[in-house]
C-alpha cells in the first residue's frame, strides 16, 4: 500500500508532525527521509529493505552512500539525504554539553551578562528543553530607563517555536532598586497563566542589577 493510501493519521510524515518523532518506528522515521517508494513499494517497504540491507541503524549509519546505491530504489537524492542526515546527528553528539538551568541561580548567571551595565531596561529570556538544557537566550524587549513591555504572546510564541518545555525571564532595574514594581507582579502572573495554559514551566522570573538579583513573587 503507498503512503498516500493510508489513512492521514497513519501516515509516517503526517504523525510525526502531531504526536513528535518519538512515536514512530525506526523503519518509519527512515520512510519521512526517504520520501517515497518505487515500483509499488511504498517508501515504509523501501525503508525497511535499506534497515535490512544494512544490517541495523548502526550499520545504515556507518554506510558510505554508495553502499546505499545498491538498494534497489535508492537513487543518489535517496542516499544524499539519508547520509546528511546520520551526519548531522553525528555532528550533534560531539557538541559540548548544553548548559543547564538546574536552580535559579543558574538563571540569573545565564541572564546577567545580557543585563549588566545597561542604562536601560530591559528584558532577556532563556529558553530550556524539558531536562533544563538551554536552547535559547535572547532580548525580548528594550524600554526606557524604569520600564520595559512584557510582551505576554510574543514570548509564548518564541518558547514554543524554538521548541522549549520551560523558560525564564529576567529584567534589569537600572536605579539599582530590587523591589519589583506593581506592574512587574502583574505582568508576572499573567505570563505565569499564559505559560500553564500551553502547557509550560515558567521557571522564574528575576530583576537583576549590577551588584545583585532577586526573584518576582508569583
Amino acid at each position: 500500500m503507498r503512503l498516500k493510501d493510508l489513512p492521514t493519521h497513519d501516515r509516517p510524515r503526517e504523525r510525526l508532525m502531531s504526536r513528535g518523532a518519538n512515536a514512530l518506528a525506526d523503519r518509519e522515521l527512515l520512510a519521512v527521509l526517504l520520501g517515497s517508494g518505487f515500483r509499488g513499494s511504498s517508501a515504509l517497504d523501501l525503508a525497511t529493505q535499506v534497515i535490512d540491507h544494512c544490517g541495523d541503524l548502526d550499520g545504515l549509519g556507518r554506510s558510505d552512500p554508495h553502499r546505499l546505491l545498491t538498494v534497489p530504489g535508492v537513487g543518489p537524492a535517496k542516499a544524499a539525504r539519508v547520509a546528511a542526515a546520520f551526519h548531522l546527528a553525528l555532528r550533534a553528539r560531539a557538541w559540548p554539553e548544553r548548559e543547564r538551568i538546574t536552580s535559579t541561580t543558574d538563571l540569573a548567571n545565564q541572564c546577567a551578562p545580557l543585563l549588566h551595565g545597561h542604562t536601560q531596561e530591559r528584558l532577556v529570556m532563556v529558553v530550556c528543553d524539558t531536562g533544563g538544557r538551554v536552547l535559547k537566550r535572547s532580548v525580548v524587549t528594550e524600554g526606557g530607563t524604569d520600564h520595559t513591555a512584557m510582551p505576554i504572546r510574543e514570548v509564548i510564541t518564541e518558547v514554543l517555536t524554538t521548541g522549549g518545555a520551560m523558560f525564564g525571564l529576567a529584567h534589569n532595574h537600572p536605579s539599582g532598586s530590587l523591589n519589583p514594581s506593581t506592574a512587574d507582579l502583574e505582568a508576572t502572573s499573567r505570563l505565569l497563566e499564559a505559560a500553564q495554559t500551553v502547557g509550560l514551566r515558567l521557571l522564574d522570573h528575576l530583576i537583576i542589577t549590577d551588584a545583585a538579583w532577586r526573584r518576582i513573587p508569583v
